[in-house]
């Protein structure tokens, strides 16, 4: 796994272009910090959007079930495999790690099986 940084000025045209690409994806929101420890937000839900406000300075997630709002970030690190974004994490100005990863979801089996 190869972690690259995006820069904050680039960060709303990369999250409007991955967007289109995440489509149909699942998603894990797990949070850290030294106060709270680990915890987990959401566990392999529908990816429904991510953006970026520079105006609010806020980076947006939502999952099924959740609207995860992250304030403030301060550096974004992306881990894209095979040309896809595998999962990214972002660090905001509380130094809370946001770690969010994506995969294809499970394919259900069919009737009968």
């Amino acid at each position: 796994m190869t972690m690259s940084r995006i820069e904050k000025p680039a960060w709303q045209r990369y999250f409007d272009g991955v967007a289109r690409q995440l489509e149909g994806m699942s998603a894990e929101i797990d949070v850290e910090s030294m106060a709270i420890g680990s915890q987990v937000e959401a566990e392999w839900v529908p990816l429904l959007g991510i953006s970026y406000d520079p105006r609010s300075d806020v980076l947006s997630i939502a999952v099924e079930g959740l609207g995860h709002m992250i304030r403030r970030p301060q550096s974004v690190f992306v881990d894209v495999e095979l040309g896809r974004l595998a999962s990214m994490e972002v660090i905001d100005s509380d130094n809370v790690r946001h770690i969010i990863k994506l995969r294809e979801p499970l394919p259900l089996p069919g009737p009968g099986s």
